[in-house]
């Protein structure tokens, strides 16, 4: 383990620091822009924390990855604020009033999700909690891909055709869904699969994706706490309870969103993209 945090690393912590300076003393971009500012610095951070403990990064070793993913957070996003449409769990307050800005605002903070997911679990990954676990090998047959994949159908597609009311009650298929439809894709590819990960006895992968969505998903209730542009939720279940602007139980989703952004990205590398050796 390298013993210093990269240049970007500490550039990603004054960003931290500045945007909540901002934020107290109630600048307007501050505190428009607190979330994706502040998820802007907490990437650089982690990526600054990977390199110290990996020696790779996706900012100084692989930027034709960080290229690609940037968009395709903010298409996976949208796919789920399309699910939204449906579930009615959550709505946006606050947002500029000029269109330009409110964009600006949608891509900048719909761009950091999948890389702080991603960092936050590659970064996890050398923890060792996490980097020493193993587990019995799991048998991993062709039923069970089928099994899942048709799960998967079901959880996704439920939601299109149940009424409105129904649906409100279905975001947790939503967030599990596309975990069982594509990780059968990306195992018969035979890269980046938690079901080979698990068939190999190996769960360091799934644990520090977990623990990334709890970490993640806190940091993005924090922020979005004390922000003016903000999102409100919904949720039909113990609503009123919260911590933050997040009802209790929609803390549960967080740890499967993880995983669904490790399966989607992973599944578009696979598939469609390019196939560098895991």
């Amino acid at each position: 383990m390298r013993p210093y945090l990269k240049w970007h690393g500490w550039l990603g912590l004054a960003i931290i620091a500045g945007s909540e300076v901002l934020l107290f003393y109630g600048v307007p971009f501050g505190r428009t822009f607190i979330t994706p500012l502040a998820w802007t610095g907490y990437i650089l951070f982690m990526d600054s924390l990977v390199y110290r403990n990996k020696g790779t990064s996706l900012i100084l070793k692989r930027p034709q990855e960080l290229v690609l993913l940037l968009p395709l957070s903010i298409v996976f996003w949208l796919i789920f604020e399309f699910y939204n449409l449906y579930l009615e769990n959550w709505h946006y307050v606050g947002l500029p009033g000029e269109l330009l800005w409110r964009l600006f605002g949608y891509v900048w903070a719909f761009a950091t999700i999948w890389p702080a997911i991603l960092e936050t679990a590659e970064a996890l990954e050398g923890w060792k909690g996490i980097s020493q676990r193993r587990m019995h090998p799991l048998k991993i047959t062709r039923g069970h891909l089928v099994v899942s994949f048709a799960f998967g159908v079901f959880c996704l597609g439920i939601p299109f055709i149940v009424s409105s009311s129904v649906a409100h009650y279905l975001a947790a298929f939503v967030w599990v869904g596309f975990i069982f439809l594509l990780d059968p894709w990306n195992y018969r590819a035979g890269r980046y699969s938690l079901f080979r990960d698990l068939e190999q006895g190996d769960p360091r992968g799934l644990c520090s994706l977990l623990l990334s969505g709890i970490i993640c998903g806190f940091l993005w209730e924090f922020w979005n706490y004390w922000a003016e542009a903000k999102w409100h939720y919904t949720i039909p279940i113990l609503g009123d309870i919260k911590i933050f602007e997040m009802p209790v139980l929609g803390y549960l989703g967080f740890p499967p969103f993880a995983v669904e952004c490790y399966v989607m990205y992973h599944f578009v590398k696979n598939v469609f993209l390019f196939h560098e050796s895991s």
